[in-house]
């Protein structure tokens, strides 16, 4: 059911499987009493597809913890018991984040999911009692882009390069260990669609049964929500770092002390020779123009000042001020009519965000 691993090594892809196996069932409840799916496995029975799919959540666990296992012994093992150092210590934590800790978590939730014999309701359980400790996958979400770079780093030494591909051969891979650091960023994305598929298929769309799969995918959908939300506001404060480092001629606070980073873009400004590149954070616009890889300041304001004034004869044009300045204001062409929407959009959310006055509870 689900797609073979690939290559790409994109941070966040939609949400693939791989998994990996080392642990023995045993210490968790089995099958609840009243759910035995008799049907399954039995003489001559033909499985139904809500089976199908129960053992496809065990089996993917499995061989995604076999995976898991072979990152941690196979390439991390390897490179700890080496008699030469083959990478410095900081590029193995760049390279394998917290893949100890996502390894013993799979292999404990396998464990618990081989004792549920086949009960989907009981697979159910075990992702909800288990779901703050989850939370390990954006760490090691986070981490993946160094992982990335350090192992395109990797790869441009010779030494490290060989060293990793006799690991590969050594596990008789076919693909090479970049491909391996994905799957826990595939398999976090994809527990809530497996479960998604038992809810679809239950038998009884009603009762505490059909409750516990509610409650399991809505936790699963949260914590995967909740990694892409982290993630996001990581790549964010990345970018704002890159930002305030191409930035000349500013003289203002570090661009952290406006927030998260909302939208970036570059627009036609009128009465202007060169177009404009904005920054919209959580407090404040910022005005630049480009200069080679730099950007050259121009004008802020912040977002409590802020004035948005849409033009009733261009579809594509809307002009900002600081209320205070009304008649210097930066008009500007938007790209297509939907740029322009998503930016006047979060402007004035950001605006009434800002606004030191109470809003009156019938407007709001």
């Amino acid at each position: 059911m689900e797609d073979p691993p690939g290559t790409r090594t994109e941070a966040w892809a939609e949400g693939l499987h791989n998994t990996n196996n080392n642990a023995s069932p045993g210490g968790w409840p089995g099958a609840r009493g009243g759910h035995p799916l008799a049907a399954f496995g039995g003489p001559g029975a033909k499985p139904s597809y809500l089976d199908r799919v129960v053992q496809e959540i065990v089996e993917s666990e499995r061989t995604y913890a076999r995976d898991l296992r072979s990152i941690v012994e196979g390439y991390l093992g390897k490179i700890i018991d080496a008699e030469e150092p083959v990478l410095r210590p900081e590029q193995v934590s760049a390279l394998f984040g917290n893949i100890e800790d996502i390894y013993e978590l799979s292999s404990t939730l396998l464990q618990n999911l081989e004792s549920c014999a086949n009960d989907p309701v009981a697979v159910a359980v075990c992702f909800v009692t288990r779901s703050q400790e989850f939370a390990i996958y954006t760490q090691y979400c986070n981490n993946y882009p160094s992982s990335v770079a350090a192992l395109t780093e990797c790869m441009r030494s010779k030494v490290q390069a060989r060293f990793l591909r006799e690991c590969q051969e050594r596990l008789r891979h076919a693909l090479p260990l970049g491909a391996y650091l994905l799957k826990p960023v595939q398999r976090i994305l994809k527990y809530h669609l497996l479960l998604q598929e038992i809810a679809r298929h239950f038998e009884h769309k009603a009762g505490d049964d059909y409750e516990l799969v509610l409650e399991a995918i809505d936790t699963m959908t949260c914590v995967a929500w909740y990694i892409n939300d982290m993630k996001r506001k990581h790549e964010h404060a990345i970018r704002q770092q890159e930002i305030q480092s191409l930035l000349l001629g500013w003289k203002g606070p570090d661009l952290t002390s406006y927030g998260e980073l909302v939208l970036e873009g570059t627009f036609r400004a009128q009465r202007v020779r060169h177009d404009r590149a904005l920054f919209l954070f959580d407090k404040a616009l910022l005005i630049t123009k480009r200069r080679g890889d730099h950007y050259v300041y121009k004008s802020h304001i912040p977002c409590s000042s802020l004035m948005l004034i849409e033009s009733t004869r261009d579809s594509l044009c809307f002009s900002l001020a600081h209320y205070k300045h009304g008649k210097q204001q930066h008009s500007l062409q938007a790209k297509s009519v939907e740029e322009k929407r998503m930016w006047t959009h979060h402007i004035k959310r950001l605006i009434l965000e800002n606004h030191h006055a109470t809003i009156p509870q019938k407007v709001r």
